[in-house]
């Protein structure tokens, strides 16, 4: 069987875990939150309508790239592409080729940051491998100026931070949608997360404080997050309408070799 990523490759053990998917995530909505290209997001106007929607569709395209044959993998990214090549016919401009780099870059980051926060340490060339994995995603969307190694990121991915990223209305309306749409506890613990995933300019910019109490229960919960009772102290923290789609996120997902089953 031919595959996009590996049977054995770290990114496949990474997005294995709804843990580490949902700290992802996390720190995604920080980052989409200031990035100076977030009009883009409003636009079709499905990300402020329902967020969390919005997050599991973009979850389940990358698992799909994550887990899939080469082939429903290739799918998926060109359905990407084509979504949105749609909404800039609709709005009678294009993308900014940055702004697809970003996205690309953040996924990159937080894939690395979260695996580290929840699990351990990666060795450079388990990093190297979420690069090429994800770099592999840009060059078939046809994204231009992608660096070619994971050293070679590690600069760009700096000048992104230092750049492109602003409190705006945007993000002010956005974390008013993430608070409405998650409720008060939910959301407490979303700004917990990201405090400890997203970089240093993320959390200034958000004014989102250093001190999370999550950081000393995480030894805790590395314990006991297989156990019948972590499942069910996770379950009870997620909304009632998508636990079941979360904690089905430590399942990997199996789809059948080179079908025509329609992308998620």
């Amino acid at each position: 069987m031919d595959y996009f990523v590996a049977p054995s490759s770290v990114v496949r053990l990474i997005w294995g875990k709804a843990d580490t998917v949902l700290f992802i995530f996390a720190g995604a909505a920080a980052e989409f939150a200031l990035n100076k290209a977030v009009d883009w997001l409003y636009f079709t106007g499905r990300l402020p309508a329902d967020p969390l929607a919005r997050l599991f569709s973009t979850v389940e395209y990358a698992r799909r790239i994550v887990f899939a044959d080469r082939a429903g993998a290739e799918r998926a990214i060109d359905t990407i592409a084509a979504i949105h090549g749609a909404v800039e016919a609709r709005r009678g401009q294009a993308i900014p080729a940055c702004a697809y780099r970003d996205v690309l870059f953040l996924l990159i980051d937080y894939s690395i940051r979260s695996f580290e926060v929840l699990e351990r340490p990666l060795t450079g060339a388990e990093k190297a491998e979420v690069f090429d994995v994800f770099a592999r995603v840009g060059q078939r969307m046809g994204i231009p100026d992608l660096p070619a190694t994971y050293p070679a990121w590690l600069n760009p991915r700096q000048q992104h931070l230092a750049a492109d990223l602003e409190h705006s209305r945007f993000t002010t309306d956005l974390y008013r949608q993430y608070r409405r749409h998650l409720g008060s506890l939910r959301y407490g613990l979303l700004l917990h997360a990201q405090r400890l995933v997203v970089p240093v300019v993320v959390g200034d910019l958000l004014q989102l404080g250093r001190r999370a109490w999550l950081r000393p229960v995480l030894p805790l919960y590395r314990q006991t997050q297989q156990s019948a009772l972590g499942r069910r102290v996770k379950a009870a923290l997620l909304p009632r309408a998508y636990q079941a789609r979360i904690l089905a996120l430590d399942r990997p997902p199996v789809f059948p070799a080179q079908d025509g089953a329609t992308t998620p």
